[in-house]
């Protein structure tokens, strides 16, 4: 194969037009970096934070058109932002002072209490956990928001059962998707379901503050803020962002996740955000013949963490194929199982956070 020019990937980027400028994306500097290896080929595109949003189209553009050279075997295109200086901040590895923190005036207006649900590794259950605590909260009665804040993979909108794209009001204003009483938002309601989200950090918070801040949520008594897993740029945009009520820790009780879990919570403690619970998801499995119980992940890994740290142990939530299945199916288990051991476990969980959040519905 022959080997690919750094000035074939010129040509291609200056034929791509951004429209709001008037010049092509390589002339207007938005093209920060390109780089090719064994005729792979990866573009970074830099825009302004504000422009986040709209230079998706073109990146996939530029992403397509480079697919398209015959010498080109794979091609990654990388969208980031220009940040600000307080933005740059939140990388200088300092603490974070919560009293310093700017929140979001618009949003705190209309949400009483913000609970962040976390966990220090993926695939422990923490999006199904937010939303059917959530739904929880909502057949208590509250007005209840669920913030899918996992913006590189986000699952609330096929675990809450809705689809589509958010409803435009005002301006730049937005509706919330709405389903089984609570009203989401998600960056899966914003690309379709096979995009990757390749952007970076500066990239993230502008998605995250837009969310927050051009959504129309209305008056909500609480809202679930489902966070990515891991420590990251998210979780810190958040506390700088959010007058975080508190954080609740998801995980199962196997001791590689428990390991992450003081990650997490050392994480929440330098944000200046008070860990308020833990929750032991995956805690044991019931045979449904012969009742026998068994902790496939371990016993009581995530009850010990909890008490060495003092920290409120909410919940244990069993291992059943039916909380999987209702969440596929867009129906979370406290409404598609409302008697099963694992949907009363939600509810109970969702009653202690009541209690320990001292969460008032708008009519009190």
């Amino acid at each position: 194969m022959k080997k690919l020019q750094k000035s074939e990937i010129i040509n291609v980027l200056s034929k791509i037009n951004d429209l709001s400028r008037g010049k092509d994306i390589y002339s207007s500097g938005n093209v920060s970096d390109i780089s090719i290896k064994e005729n792979n080929v990866q573009v970074t595109l830099e825009v302004e934070s504000h422009r986040a949003g709209a230079f998706e189209v073109i990146r996939k553009q530029v992403e397509k058109s480079l697919h398209e050279l015959p010498n080109v075997t794979n091609c990654v295109v990388i969208l980031t932002a220009h940040a600000a200086q307080k933005d740059q901040n939140l990388h200088a590895n300092k603490s974070i002072n919560k009293e310093e923190n700017t929140h979001s005036i618009v949003l705190d207006s209309k949400v009483k209490t913000f609970i962040a649900l976390g966990s220090g590794k993926g695939g422990v259950g923490k999006s199904t956990t937010s939303v059917n605590i959530a739904v929880s909260l909502g057949l208590e009665g509250y007005n209840v928001g669920l913030l899918d804040a996992d913006v590189y993979g986000p699952s609330q909108p096929r675990m809450l059962g809705v689809s589509g794209r958010p409803r435009a009001i005002a301006g730049d204003m937005v509706s919330p998707m709405k389903n089984h009483g609570i009203s989401m938002m998600s960056m899966g309601l914003l690309v379709p379901d096979e995009t990757a989200m390749v952007w970076r950090g500066p990239m993230v918070q502008s998605a995250l503050n837009q969310m927050l801040n051009n959504v129309v949520w209305g008056n909500l008594d609480v809202m679930i803020i489902d966070l990515p897993p891991g420590t990251g740029d998210i979780q810190i945009s958040l506390a700088q962002q959010v007058n975080l009520s508190g954080a609740v820790i998801v995980s199962t009780p196997q001791d590689v996740a428990l390991l992450d879990v003081i990650k997490a919570i050392s994480m929440f403690e330098k944000a200046g955000v008070k860990v308020s619970g833990m929750i032991e998801n995956m805690s044991f499995w019931e045979c449904p013949d012969c009742g026998r119980v068994d902790h496939i992940f371990g016993e009581e890994g995530v009850s010990k963490e909890a008490d060495r740290r003092k920290v409120p142990l909410l919940g244990k939530i069993p291992l059943h194929s039916d909380i999987r299945e209702a969440s596929d199916a867009g129906s979370p288990t406290v409404i598609s199982h409302p008697k099963t051991l694992q949907a009363k476990a939600y509810r109970e969980i969702s009653k202690k956070l009541i209690e320990i959040f001292e969460i008032t519905k708008s009519n009190d």
